[in-house]
């Protein structure tokens, strides 16, 4: 794909990264509990993209679940992780996605990544490293936490794989409603047994809520989802790197929470990173022709 014709999917894939990165802030300012609100994340997206698949001539097939029941995976794991484990150890290890994504391609798929593309992927998770630094704390209490942050990470590669996957015959609006309605229903139950308050009690509540329907899930996995049929996975999923430096940004301008120098250098480097892999990607790894209904 040449890069005039892989602009808008590149701008897509940012501009979702950065919707996802809102996630934590709607969470934070929502008064139910995690596990609720991803249910609810998913709960009130579903009407919306059932209702445009309804108006779709693509069919909904059973190899679709699998993005939704790796999507709800990877939500109900990392907010446990969170419970167990501290959120700095818990997002930066559910951000190892990267690199195994890049290890199931090579050892699975047979995809040869160039030096350049690994100097890159290394580069850009040092990046996010830095980028927590700060927060991040080892200790054997944490361990159980950590493995879940890293069984997050699996499961989140296995959704950017399965929905790139899906994406070479399905319409992205397919994709999203069969994997957000199979998300809905597997993390329902997961969400009532859990324990949170599950009903939000206030106008506010079902604000945030409505945000990070709309804005983290729709537009943001939503424009992922899109990009991902236009552009080299392996690529993709080192750019969602964007998410922590975004959510950084966000808790800075909106909560108050600390940003200084290290944290602008992690996310500098997570940028250049990202970067070298764009520069480093052959472009027959790249969807050649998308179909002009995706």
């Amino acid at each position: 794909m040449s890069s005039e014709s892989s602009r808008w999917p590149l701008a897509g894939l940012i501009i979702g990264a950065l919707c996802i990165g809102l996630a934590p802030i709607f969470v934070r300012l929502t008064d139910v509990g995690p596990t609720s609100a991803a249910f609810w994340r998913l709960a009130l997206a579903s009407p919306l993209l059932l209702l445009a698949w309804s108006r779709s001539p693509d069919p909904l097939r059973w190899r679709l679940l699998w993005p939704g029941l790796l999507f709800a995976g990877d939500l109900a794991v990392w907010h446990q992780s969170i419970h167990i484990t501290s959120v700095a150890n818990a997002t930066l290890l559910a951000n190892l996605q990267p690199a195994i994504v890049a290890v199931i391609s090579v050892l699975f798929l047979g995809v040869q990544l160039s030096r350049g593309f690994v100097i890159g992927l290394l580069l850009a998770m040092s990046g996010a490293v830095i980028l927590m630094a700060d927060s991040l704390s080892v200790s054997p209490e944490h361990f159980a936490g950590d493995l879940l942050g890293v069984l997050t990470a699996c499961f989140y590669a296995g959704y950017i794989l399965t929905v790139a996957a899906a994406r070479r015959s399905h319409h992205v609006v397919s994709v999203m409603a069969a994997a957000t309605l199979v998300g809905a229903m597997v993390l329902a139950p997961i969400a009532l047994a859990s324990g949170e308050v599950f009903w939000p009690a206030s106008p506010s509540g079902w604000l945030m809520l409505g945000g990070l329907a709309l804005i983290s899930h729709i537009g943001g996995q939503g424009l992922i989802a899109w990009s991902l049929r236009h552009l080299s996975t392996q690529f993709s999923s080192v750019s969602l790197l964007i998410q922590p430096v975004a959510a950084a940004l966000f808790a800075w301008l909106l909560l108050a929470e600390p940003f200084g120098p290290w944290q602008a250098l992690g996310g500098a480097i997570v940028l250049g990173g990202i970067l070298i892999c764009r520069r480093s990607t052959p472009t027959g790894q790249a969807p050649a022709t998308p179909p002009a209904s995706a």
